[in-house]
Protein backbone atom coordinates (compact mmCIF):
# COMPACT_ATOMS: atom_id res chain seq x y z
CA UNK A 1 0.00 0.00 0.00
CA UNK A 2 0.96 3.64 -0.44
CA UNK A 3 0.13 6.10 2.33
CA UNK A 4 -1.17 9.11 0.42
CA UNK A 5 -1.28 11.70 3.21
CA UNK A 6 1.25 12.00 6.05
CA UNK A 7 3.05 14.48 8.27
CA UNK A 8 6.24 12.53 8.91
CA UNK A 9 8.97 15.14 8.38
CA UNK A 10 10.35 16.41 11.70
CA UNK A 11 9.63 19.97 12.88
CA UNK A 12 8.15 21.08 9.57
CA UNK A 13 4.53 21.46 10.67
CA UNK A 14 2.31 20.05 13.44
CA UNK A 15 3.42 16.49 12.61
CA UNK A 16 6.54 14.63 13.72
CA UNK A 17 8.40 16.47 16.48
CA UNK A 18 11.78 14.77 16.11
CA UNK A 19 13.84 12.64 13.76
CA UNK A 20 13.34 9.77 16.21
CA UNK A 21 9.58 10.09 15.91
CA UNK A 22 9.92 10.24 12.12
CA UNK A 23 11.74 6.89 12.02
CA UNK A 24 9.26 5.37 14.48
CA UNK A 25 6.38 6.50 12.25
CA UNK A 26 8.02 4.94 9.21
CA UNK A 27 8.55 1.67 11.07
CA UNK A 28 4.89 1.70 12.13
CA UNK A 29 3.84 2.28 8.52
CA UNK A 30 5.99 -0.61 7.33
CA UNK A 31 4.60 -2.93 10.03
CA UNK A 32 0.99 -2.50 8.85
CA UNK A 33 1.71 -3.01 5.16
CA UNK A 34 2.76 0.30 3.64
CA UNK A 35 5.47 0.01 0.99
CA UNK A 36 5.63 3.74 0.27
CA UNK A 37 4.80 7.00 2.01
CA UNK A 38 3.98 10.34 0.43
CA UNK A 39 5.10 13.15 2.73
CA UNK A 40 2.45 15.86 2.57
CA UNK A 41 3.59 18.44 5.10
CA UNK A 42 1.27 21.40 5.54
CA UNK A 43 2.03 24.47 3.47
CA UNK A 44 0.09 27.36 5.00
CA UNK A 45 1.19 30.85 4.02
CA UNK A 46 2.71 32.83 6.91
CA UNK A 47 2.46 29.77 9.15
CA UNK A 48 4.09 26.62 7.76
CA UNK A 49 6.38 27.68 4.93
CA UNK A 50 9.23 25.18 4.66
CA UNK A 51 10.02 25.26 0.95
CA UNK A 52 10.43 22.41 -1.50
CA UNK A 53 14.26 22.29 -1.59
CA UNK A 54 14.44 22.05 2.23
CA UNK A 55 11.87 19.28 2.34
CA UNK A 56 13.68 17.44 -0.46
CA UNK A 57 16.84 17.46 1.64
CA UNK A 58 14.92 15.87 4.50
CA UNK A 59 13.33 13.22 2.28
CA UNK A 60 16.66 12.25 0.73
CA UNK A 61 18.51 12.12 4.04
CA UNK A 62 15.80 10.00 5.67
CA UNK A 63 15.66 7.65 2.69
CA UNK A 64 19.44 7.16 2.69
CA UNK A 65 19.31 6.36 6.40
CA UNK A 66 16.54 3.82 5.83
CA UNK A 67 18.56 2.17 3.08
CA UNK A 68 21.58 1.95 5.37
CA UNK A 69 19.40 0.20 7.95
CA UNK A 70 17.89 -2.13 5.31
CA UNK A 71 14.39 -0.71 5.86
CA UNK A 72 12.74 -1.11 2.48
CA UNK A 73 10.17 1.65 2.08
CA UNK A 74 9.95 4.41 -0.53
CA UNK A 75 9.40 8.07 0.31
CA UNK A 76 7.90 10.70 -1.98
CA UNK A 77 7.60 14.45 -1.65
CA UNK A 78 4.36 16.39 -1.66
CA UNK A 79 2.42 18.99 0.29
CA UNK A 80 -0.99 19.49 1.78
CA UNK A 81 -1.51 23.04 0.59
CA UNK A 82 -3.99 25.25 2.39
CA UNK A 83 -6.37 26.70 -0.18
CA UNK A 84 -5.03 30.01 -1.42
CA UNK A 85 -5.33 32.30 -4.42
CA UNK A 86 -1.52 32.04 -4.58
CA UNK A 87 -1.33 28.25 -5.11
CA UNK A 88 0.03 28.56 -8.66
CA UNK A 89 2.60 31.14 -7.56
CA UNK A 90 3.68 28.98 -4.61
CA UNK A 91 4.20 26.02 -6.92
CA UNK A 92 6.03 28.02 -9.59
CA UNK A 93 8.39 29.53 -7.02
CA UNK A 94 9.25 26.15 -5.50
CA UNK A 95 7.73 26.97 -2.15
CA UNK A 96 4.95 24.38 -2.19
CA UNK A 97 5.05 21.21 -4.27
CA UNK A 98 2.81 18.90 -6.20
CA UNK A 99 2.92 15.18 -5.40
CA UNK A 100 6.25 13.75 -6.60
CA UNK A 101 6.62 16.64 -9.05
CA UNK A 102 3.54 15.51 -11.02
CA UNK A 103 0.38 17.34 -12.08
CA UNK A 104 -1.46 16.22 -8.93
CA UNK A 105 -1.93 18.70 -6.08
CA UNK A 106 -3.21 17.81 -2.59
CA UNK A 107 -5.02 20.73 -0.97
CA UNK A 108 -7.13 21.37 2.10
CA UNK A 109 -9.83 23.86 3.02
CA UNK A 110 -10.80 25.58 6.27
CA UNK A 111 -12.54 22.98 8.42
CA UNK A 112 -15.55 25.11 9.32
CA UNK A 113 -16.25 27.55 6.49
CA UNK A 114 -16.58 27.00 2.76
CA UNK A 115 -14.17 29.34 0.94
CA UNK A 116 -15.91 31.91 -1.24
CA UNK A 117 -13.28 31.53 -3.97
CA UNK A 118 -13.13 27.72 -4.02
CA UNK A 119 -14.36 27.27 -7.58
CA UNK A 120 -12.19 30.08 -8.95
CA UNK A 121 -9.04 28.52 -7.48
CA UNK A 122 -9.95 25.05 -8.75
CA UNK A 123 -10.62 26.49 -12.21
CA UNK A 124 -7.22 28.22 -12.19
CA UNK A 125 -5.43 25.00 -11.19
CA UNK A 126 -7.10 23.17 -14.05
CA UNK A 127 -6.17 25.93 -16.47
CA UNK A 128 -2.57 25.11 -15.54
CA UNK A 129 -3.24 21.41 -16.26
CA UNK A 130 -3.11 20.49 -12.57
CA UNK A 131 -5.36 17.85 -11.00
CA UNK A 132 -6.64 18.98 -7.58
CA UNK A 133 -7.06 16.36 -4.85
CA UNK A 134 -9.06 17.43 -1.80
CA UNK A 135 -7.77 16.11 1.52
CA UNK A 136 -10.29 14.44 3.85
CA UNK A 137 -13.57 15.87 2.47
CA UNK A 138 -15.47 14.06 5.23
CA UNK A 139 -13.96 16.30 7.92
CA UNK A 140 -15.31 19.68 6.77
CA UNK A 141 -18.36 20.78 8.75
CA UNK A 142 -19.98 22.47 5.74
CA UNK A 143 -19.53 19.29 3.68
CA UNK A 144 -21.15 17.22 6.41
CA UNK A 145 -24.23 19.44 6.13
CA UNK A 146 -24.18 19.60 2.31
CA UNK A 147 -22.31 16.56 0.92
CA UNK A 148 -23.56 17.39 -2.58
CA UNK A 149 -20.67 19.90 -2.72
CA UNK A 150 -18.25 16.96 -3.05
CA UNK A 151 -20.31 15.41 -5.83
CA UNK A 152 -20.18 18.74 -7.65
CA UNK A 153 -16.40 19.06 -7.19
CA UNK A 154 -15.84 15.54 -8.53
CA UNK A 155 -17.99 16.37 -11.54
CA UNK A 156 -15.65 19.33 -12.14
CA UNK A 157 -12.57 17.09 -12.01
CA UNK A 158 -11.47 17.21 -8.37
CA UNK A 159 -10.38 13.89 -6.79
CA UNK A 160 -10.94 12.95 -3.14
CA UNK A 161 -8.68 11.50 -0.43
CA UNK A 162 -10.30 10.11 2.72
CA UNK A 163 -8.56 9.43 6.03
CA UNK A 164 -8.38 5.84 7.29
CA UNK A 165 -9.38 7.00 10.77
CA UNK A 166 -12.67 8.56 9.68
CA UNK A 167 -14.45 5.21 9.32
CA UNK A 168 -13.45 4.42 12.92
CA UNK A 169 -14.99 7.62 14.29
CA UNK A 170 -11.63 9.20 15.13
CA UNK A 171 -12.85 12.55 13.79
CA UNK A 172 -16.33 12.21 15.25
CA UNK A 173 -19.67 10.68 14.34
CA UNK A 174 -20.43 13.12 11.52
CA UNK A 175 -17.22 12.37 9.62
CA UNK A 176 -17.80 8.66 10.19
CA UNK A 177 -21.31 8.79 8.71
CA UNK A 178 -20.30 10.94 5.74
CA UNK A 179 -17.20 8.97 4.79
CA UNK A 180 -19.26 5.77 4.70
CA UNK A 181 -21.70 7.51 2.35
CA UNK A 182 -18.81 8.67 0.18
CA UNK A 183 -17.39 5.14 -0.03
CA UNK A 184 -20.79 3.77 -1.00
CA UNK A 185 -21.20 6.49 -3.65
CA UNK A 186 -17.85 6.12 -5.53
CA UNK A 187 -16.67 9.47 -4.18
CA UNK A 188 -13.31 8.49 -2.66
CA UNK A 189 -10.22 7.94 -4.83
CA UNK A 190 -7.36 7.65 -2.31
CA UNK A 191 -6.80 6.70 1.32
CA UNK A 192 -4.26 8.27 3.65
CA UNK A 193 -3.49 8.09 7.35
CA UNK A 194 -2.94 11.84 7.85
CA UNK A 195 -0.54 10.64 10.54
CA UNK A 196 0.95 13.21 12.91
CA UNK A 197 2.04 11.15 15.93
CA UNK A 198 3.45 7.71 16.63
CA UNK A 199 1.16 5.18 18.34
CA UNK A 200 -1.87 6.93 16.85
CA UNK A 201 -3.39 5.91 13.50
CA UNK A 202 -0.96 3.32 12.13
CA UNK A 203 -1.85 0.62 14.68
CA UNK A 204 -5.53 1.19 13.77
CA UNK A 205 -5.06 0.82 9.99
CA UNK A 206 -5.87 -2.95 9.90
CA UNK A 207 -9.18 -2.31 11.69
CA UNK A 208 -9.99 0.60 9.35
CA UNK A 209 -9.14 -1.51 6.29
CA UNK A 210 -11.43 -4.28 7.50
CA UNK A 211 -14.34 -1.88 7.87
CA UNK A 212 -13.71 -0.15 4.54
CA UNK A 213 -13.37 -3.53 2.78
CA UNK A 214 -16.82 -4.51 4.10
CA UNK A 215 -18.25 -1.43 2.39
CA UNK A 216 -16.46 -1.41 -0.98
CA UNK A 217 -14.70 -4.77 -1.32
CA UNK A 218 -11.08 -5.85 -1.73
CA UNK A 219 -10.70 -4.77 -5.35
CA UNK A 220 -11.84 -1.22 -4.65
CA UNK A 221 -9.62 -0.99 -1.57
CA UNK A 222 -6.65 -1.97 -3.75
CA UNK A 223 -7.64 0.80 -6.15
CA UNK A 224 -7.62 3.42 -3.39
CA UNK A 225 -4.45 2.24 -1.63
CA UNK A 226 -2.28 0.90 -4.45
CA UNK A 227 -3.46 1.46 -8.02
CA UNK A 228 -4.57 5.11 -7.92
CA UNK A 229 -1.65 6.31 -5.77
CA UNK A 230 0.80 4.58 -8.13
CA UNK A 231 -0.83 6.28 -11.11
CA UNK A 232 -0.41 9.64 -9.38
CA UNK A 233 3.27 9.01 -8.59
CA UNK A 234 3.86 8.24 -12.28
CA UNK A 235 1.73 11.19 -13.42
CA UNK A 236 -0.77 8.94 -15.21
CA UNK A 237 -4.46 9.66 -15.75
CA UNK A 238 -6.91 8.10 -13.29
CA UNK A 239 -10.20 6.74 -14.58
CA UNK A 240 -12.82 7.09 -11.87
CA UNK A 241 -16.12 5.33 -11.31
CA UNK A 242 -19.22 7.47 -11.81
CA UNK A 243 -20.11 9.11 -8.48
CA UNK A 244 -23.60 8.86 -7.06
CA UNK A 245 -25.27 11.68 -5.16
CA UNK A 246 -25.29 11.19 -1.39
CA UNK A 247 -28.71 10.96 0.22
CA UNK A 248 -28.90 11.54 3.98
CA UNK A 249 -31.69 10.02 6.03
CA UNK A 250 -33.75 12.30 8.25
CA UNK A 251 -31.86 11.01 11.29
CA UNK A 252 -28.51 11.72 9.60
CA UNK A 253 -29.62 15.22 8.61
CA UNK A 254 -30.53 15.92 12.24
CA UNK A 255 -27.12 14.67 13.39
CA UNK A 256 -25.29 16.77 10.80
CA UNK A 257 -27.20 19.98 11.51
CA UNK A 258 -27.85 19.92 15.23
CA UNK A 259 -25.46 17.56 17.02
CA UNK A 260 -22.20 18.97 18.35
Amino acid sequence: MIDFHTHILPNIDDGSRSIEETFNLIKEAKSVGFEAIISTSHYIEEYYETNTPEREVWINAIYENLQAKNIDINLYLGNEIYLSENIIKLLEEGKASTINDTSYVLFEMPLNAEPMNLYDIIYEMMQYKLVPILAHPERYSFVQKEPELIYDLIEKGVLMQANFGSILGIYGEKAQIIVKKFFESNMIHFLGTDVHRQNSIYPKVPEALAQITKIIGVQKVDELTKINPRLVLHNKKIEIDTPQKVELTLKEKIIMNFKK
